[in-house]
């Protein structure tokens, strides 16, 4: 069984048992989430899919981490000017570990 949720701008295809790292959700380490932004529900036999979020699912996750991703560096150049930027950026990410998919939808 697996479904795709949308977190933020991204979507994300999920199965029970998964870590995935999403945009910031704001919770501690331990917190229960519940996303309403499902897409798409498969549950080996039979395939439902929203238009464009199903109605009455849920995916249900814990928050594993709250931390910073990787240095980024951008470099902003322009030639024969003796221009240069250089900035760096992380980005904020929550870890989720999905515990349920839950697809009861509402007739």
């Amino acid at each position: 069984m697996f479904a795709v949720i949308k977190s933020g701008i991204q979507q994300y295809k999920v199965a029970p048992g998964e870590v995935i790292k999403v945009e910031k959700i704001d919770g501690k380490p331990g917190d229960s989430i519940k996303i309403d932004n499902v897409l798409m529900v498969n549950n080996g036999k039979d395939i439902q899919i929203g238009k464009p979020e199903l109605e009455g699912a849920y995916v249900t996750g814990e928050i594993v981490e709250q931390g910073r991703g990787k240095k980024i560096i951008i470099l902003k150049h322009k030639r024969r000017k003796n221009h240069r930027k250089k900035r760096g950026h992380r980005q904020y990410f929550t870890s989720l570990k999905i515990t349920e998919i839950n697809n009861s939808i509402k007739s």
